[in-house]
């Protein structure tokens, strides 16, 4: 027979064992676990990244940083941070969209809090959008209900079908709860080449008029930006009621890339393959790449989207 106080001791012990084993920190350490409510973004290492990362995109850097750490710091926000990304292919749009993904849960894409729609992919029949507009409505309900710091991108908008993600407005608007759900914590962002035509022109526009791509401040373009979007039949946003409901926060335009730039990916490219930079190169790969207008060629018809392709070809460097 086992004396007492042995049994009390290893009762103690497995109490013990089990508290330890159970201690959010121990559990979140081996598997994923939704941020707590006092969980905040490092907002040095944020910048940090964009600066070393994203070239050419003050605007988009500036205003994503402020615009995120004065969300994530807000103890009960009125609403769900809603981001919307306007430009060409290539420029950054996807490329910051997974920096923020990974600031808020470090698994980026991976993680099971951060949700990926590619229109073409998982919406490609007009016939079916009632049906979209149903699974899109439960499937953002369901995650939400997991975890209220989810993000949700959707890509490709100016491939969506018109009204469909209208659907998702009852998320979006300052509501405290819907169906006893709080989504003022999640985060929402859309992905869009639609209104890229209106940023190039706008910022050829101060290149013509000897001012620096710098100077181009967010209320330049923001509101022609939205303006656009809302007409155009084929942004996924034609006649939207996030944007007449003004329940997009920001309109984020990403600028034309210029000859600098592309060079900055190309070095930034190289150094991720564990390459030493060879200026020569880099040289090569940006002149590989074609520029627009047709006689000042200044921007990047491309921004850096063929950088990768490009430099495979003086992989024996």
């Amino acid at each position: 027979a086992l004396e007492p106080l042995s049994v009390s001791l290893a009762i103690g012990v497995a109490w013990a064992l089990t508290g330890y084993l159970s201690h959010p920190n121990f559990y979140c350490s081996y598997v994923e676990c939704c941020p707590s409510d006092g969980h905040r973004i490092n907002a040095t290492a944020l910048r940090a990244q964009l600066d070393t990362k994203l070239f050419g995109q003050h605007l988009a850097k500036d205003v994503v940083l402020k615009a995120v750490m004065g969300f994530t710091n807000n103890p009960s926000p009125k609403k769900p941070l809603t981001l919307s990304l306007h430009g060409w292919a290539g420029t950054g749009k996807n490329f910051l969209s997974q920096i923020l993904a990974e600031h808020v849960h470090p698994a980026g894409l991976r993680s099971k809090f951060v949700h990926l729609f590619l229109a073409t992919l998982h919406f490609p029949h007009q016939e079916k959008v009632k049906l979209y507009k149903e699974q899109l409505q439960s499937w953002i309900r369901g995650n939400v209900s997991a975890c209220p710091h989810s993000v949700f991108i959707f890509d490709e908008m100016d491939k969506m079908h018109p009204g469909l993600i209208d659907a998702i407005k009852p998320f979006l608007d300052y509501y405290e709860q819907v169906d006893r759900v709080s989504y003022r914590k999640a985060i929402f962002i859309f992905l869009s080449n639609a209104g890229g035509d209106l940023i190039n022109k706008a910022a050829l526009d101060f290149w013509t008029s000897g001012k620096r791509r710098e100077e181009i401040q967010l209320k330049d373009l923001e509101l022609m930006l939205s303006v656009g979007v809302f007409n155009n039949k084929n942004s996924g946003l034609w006649h939207s009621s996030l944007i007449d409901r003004n329940l997009i926060d920001y309109f984020i335009p990403f600028l034309p890339l210029e000859h600098k730039h592309v060079k900055m990916c190309v070095r930034a490219e190289m150094t991720a393959r564990g390459y030493a930079v060879d200026e020569q190169i880099v040289q090569a790969v940006a002149d590989e790449m074609t520029f627009f207008p047709k006689e000042q060629k200044i921007y990047s018809d491309k921004g850096c989207k063929t950088v990768q392709a490009k430099l495979d070809i003086h992989e024996d460097f």
